[in-house]
Formats: structure tokens, sequence, C-alpha cells
């Protein structure tokens, strides 16, 4: 006879809210390898239509909150999973129907000014619903930044203090729900990530580097981020970035981040002379 906790698993059914990016389809990839049912909702003007193509999905606007609950629930969904980047609309933008409204009314419109307090109302609200919220890393768990040096280059002496510093600052500036990464170079704060995301980060703070070598993006999860809702994500892209940009290196916080295009990003960073590295924010090793 199959114990409860196998008729549990068995029974598992995965609504994946679909952003922008890749990352929706490398979690439903996960999820048919695992044999886990999934359905999808994809956002309009966000998520990529490869995501859902001969998946069982529905399209939906960011403020259809009561169609997407039903919908959730018409198909079973017993887990939640949210995945992708969503730019951050303004109210108006929403156009909130009676589902999204009460939302806004439990949450307060204060929890629009950061990150964090939309996250937590966020997960309240869905788990209200009957949902369980889960992370990307409880299907796709070989996604998570592993700890250590990845590829053939380490950081030097003054990259590992420069990574110490984005370490500090970082985490600092997460207390604050102010962003996720910095950049450092000789000491110096370049630049900390705000609304626009580490890509435009990189941008500006090349415009600002000091010649010579030198300079990391450090990326690390705010210490009262919520690990199911929104885990620092580093794609093949902007690690492209921070080489055309001239830095050293880039900083992950280990076992909290996930790495995307692992093999390319670490084939890349192998053929242009950039480390990789994921650093425990605890003991801040950067071996």
């Amino acid at each position: 006879m199959a114990s409860s906790s196998q008729h549990k698993q068995e029974m598992r059914k995965v609504g994946v809210i679909a952003g922008a990016g890749d990352l929706p389809m490398r979690l439903l990839n996960a999820c048919d390898n695992q044999n886990i049912e999934s359905f999808v909702v994809a956002f309009e003007g966000h998520a990529d239509p490869l995501s859902v193509q001969g998946r069982t999905h529905l399209w939906a606007r960011l403020g259809a909150a009561g169609t997407v609950i039903k919908a959730l629930k018409e198909h079973g969904v017993t887990d939640v999973i949210l995945v992708g980047a969503i730019r951050r609309p303004s109210v108006s933008e929403i156009f909130p129907d009676a589902k999204a409204l009460e939302f806004f009314a439990k949450a307060g419109l204060k929890a629009l000014s950061g990150d964090d307090a939309i996250l937590q109302a966020l997960r309240s609200f869905i788990e209200n619903e009957g949902f369980r919220v889960c992370g990307v890393q409880s299907i796709a768990n070989e996604l998570l930044m592993q700890q250590g040096v990845l590829g053939r280059h380490k950081p030097s002496k003054d990259d590992k203090a420069d990574i110490q510093r984005g370490l500090e600052v970082s985490q600092t500036l997460g207390k604050l729900d102010v962003g996720q990464s910095v950049i450092v170079q000789q000491g110096l704060v370049l630049g900390v990530e705000a609304i626009e995301g580490t890509d435009k980060l990189i941008e500006r703070s090349s415009n600002v580097r000091r010649k010579g070598k030198g300079g990391v993006l450090v990326k690390t999860c705010k210490p009262q981020q919520d690990r199911d809702l929104d885990l620092p994500t580093v794609g093949l892209e902007t690690i492209k970035r921070a080489h055309l940009a001239g830095l050293a290196g880039i900083a992950i916080h280990a076992n909290n981040a996930l790495l995307l295009n692992r093999t390319e990003a670490i084939q890349y960073a192998n053929a242009h002379k950039l480390f990789i590295v994921g650093v425990d924010v605890e003991d801040d090793r950067a071996e």
C-alpha cells in the first residue's frame, strides 16, 4: 500500500504563473522530467508564447486575479509557483477585477512601495485561496547556484576584497528592500541596483568604472526575502554584459540564487577570463 506521502506526491499538480524570460520554460521542462502535472497561467505582454505551446494554459492580464484563481481551482492545482520577470506596473495599468481589488484592500497600497511587502501580501493571498506557494528550486533544484568557483578562473586577492565589500553593501541595502546587486571596484561602490534591474546597473557602472582591471558584480538574496517567490537570478546575458563592461567576475549568493544556462555560462566565462563564484553570505567565503 502506498504511503500518504507517496499519495500526496502523486496527487500534486503545479500551477505555473509565468512572467517573462526562459525560466518558466525551464521549470515546466523540469516538471515534465519528474512527471509532475502542470497548468500554466501566462501573463499577457510578459510570458513567452513558446512556454505554453502544447500545454494546458490560460492567458491572463495582470489584474485578472479572479479569472486566474478560478482557473487554478478548476484545473485541480495544489501548488503555485510564480516564475519569470514581471515589469512592475502602476495601479492604473493593472485594471484590477473584484478579486484583485480584494487583494489590494487587504494588502494596502503601501505594499506597492517595495518588492518584499507586495510579495508577502501575495503569498498570504494565494495561501488563503487554498494553494501552497512553492519555489522554483522545489522542482528545478539544479538551477540553484552552488558554492565555490565555476570554471577555470578564480577571483584574485583584490577581487575577494571587492566581493566582501559587495556582500556587506548588498545585504545592508537588502534589509531596506532596495535591490539585490552591487558593483564594486577597488573597494569603491560603482553602483547599486534599484528598480531598473541588474543589466541596467552594469550599464550605469561601466560609465564610472576606473581604469585598469577589476570590478565585481555581487548579487545576493535579501536577508528577509521570500525564497519561494523571488530568488535572485543570473543568466547568460548578464554574464556577457559583465564581461563587455570590463568586470573581472560575478559573485552569486550560493544556494540562495538561480544560475541559468550553467553550461553556456561556464564556457563563456572560461573563454573570456571571467570568474563566476558562489559565495556563502554567512561566512563570506569566495574560495
